[in-house]
């Protein structure tokens, strides 16, 4: 029986910088579908996607208290930029601030016609605390550079698109950790190329994933302080978005580690 994949999909908005009020971690627990696996020893849920595909999800990858404090450090201390870019051969506002953080000596990062400052780990030293605490999650990764992305509300998005610039490698391991708002996480399976040669992506995502859908979607609302990590080939088989949402009316700030070659 086809079935789409949620995690809890009813999403509960929190306010950035309110410590006050908040719900506790027992209230933001997770639900998750029969498509995904739990292992409740590390609070971990796998979804196989499919040929070689994986996608793994840590609710509670973080404590609550401590991902309040790097939300407040990162939205006061990065330095963001709401860059210009080119979305199918047109210069438009990226619907969201991002920064870039890398090692020393590694290829430039240019997506969408738009090429990043890349900043120093050593210039916010707790960017090097958080990187530890997802390698030693995540044994074998190694991660040397950082987008960072912040969403002021829900008119804030990204497009359809996957990450698979050719600086990251064939099979790129991506982990995307989420301060803040909690938003809708979209994957689909990616759509054959036009006749034109080009594969269809960048379109802000519109519809959400029909609820009698098909294997090729999924959804996944992030909480605050959670981690979701992309494997293996899901970044050439697979699209992501996160879409508009009305009811997203505070910050959320999204870090996503990623290797370069």
């Amino acid at each position: 029986m086809a079935m789409v994949t949620k995690l809890n999909p009813k999403a509960e908005t929190v306010e950035s910088g309110d410590r006050h009020g908040r719900k506790s971690e027992n209230e933001v627990e997770q639900n998750v579908a029969v498509a995904a696996t739990s292992d409740s020893k590390t609070k971990r849920v796998v979804v196989e996607l499919g040929n070689g595909s994986q996608v793994i999800y840590m609710p509670k990858f973080l404590a609550y208290d401590q991902s309040w404090d790097y939300l407040e450090y990162l939205n006061k201390n990065i330095p963001w930029k709401r860059p210009t870019i080119r979305v199918f051969g047109r210069s438009c506002v990226q619907p969201r601030d991002s920064c870039y953080v890398a090692s020393e000596g590694l290829p430039q990062l240019v997506y969408s016609g738009y090429q990043p400052h890349a900043y120093s780990w050593d210039e916010f030293p707790p960017l090097k605390d958080i990187l530890d605490a997802v390698h030693k999650a995540l044994p074998g990764s190694h991660f040397n550079s950082l987008l960072l992305n912040r969403y002021k509300g829900g008119d804030d998005y990204v497009g359809w698109h996957a990450d698979d610039e050719k600086l990251y490698g064939p099979t790129p391991e991506i982990a995307s950790l989420s301060f803040g708002c909690e938003r809708e996480f979209l994957l689909k399976k990616r759509p054959d190329k036009t006749p034109g040669g080009k594969i269809t992506s960048g379109e802000p995502p519109k519809k959400r994933p029909k609820k009698n859908g098909s294997p090729d979607q999924h959804s996944f609302v992030l909480k605050h302080g959670s981690l979701l990590v992309m494997r293996d080939y899901t970044q050439r088989d697979w699209l992501h978005s996160v879409p508009k949402r009305v009811k997203a009316d505070s910050v959320r700030i999204n870090l996503t580690f990623r290797l370069v070659l």
